[in-house]
């Protein structure tokens, strides 16, 4: 399976409450940019948190790479999930390639989880950050790492 990790683009500071802040003007073209290395990546499904900024942020890609299929919402996926939930719903899925879309702290949590066996490693991922992890089985600590890149890194 191959999972890619994408934190939404940047939101808004303010909004009544957190789950309702949107993309800013800057978010979206932070994600945008970060949909020029998905371009041409076989993606199944693309699952993205409830949150407005990550619903925002999946719709944003799936409309860039003219994936068809919509978006679905999965409801583990919000800020303060457990990463360790997030696998065990990963591991009873059938696709080989999937993107999930989420938020600081779970994305950093999840990658180190999934790559270093436990969820204290420090992921850098920035907004827009996007990762990918291959993986023969889902478990803690048997996912490969193949990139981890920033919209900043894109622009250099």
């Amino acid at each position: 399976m191959r999972v890619w990790i994408l934190r939404h683009g940047q939101a808004a500071a303010q909004a009544p409450t957190d789950p309702e802040r949107p993309l800013t003007a800057a978010g979206e073209q932070e994600v945008r940019s970060m949909c020029r290395l998905l371009a041409g990546q076989p993606l199944d499904t693309i699952l993205a948190s409830p949150y407005l900024r990550a619903q925002q942020t999946a719709s944003l890609v799936a409309g860039e790479l003219g994936f068809a299929r919509g978006v679905s919402t999965a409801p583990w996926l919000t800020p303060d999930d457990d990463p360790a939930e997030v696998l065990g719903f990963l591991a009873e899925r059938g696709e080989q390639n999937l993107l999930l879309v989420s938020h600081q702290p779970l994305v950093s949590q999840l990658l180190s989880l999934l790559c270093e066996g436990h969820r204290r490693a420090h992921v850098p991922m920035p907004t827009a950050g996007l990762a990918c992890v291959d993986t023969d089985f889902v478990a803690a600590g048997l996912g490969h790492l193949q990139l981890l890149q920033s919209p900043a890194q894109l622009a250099d």
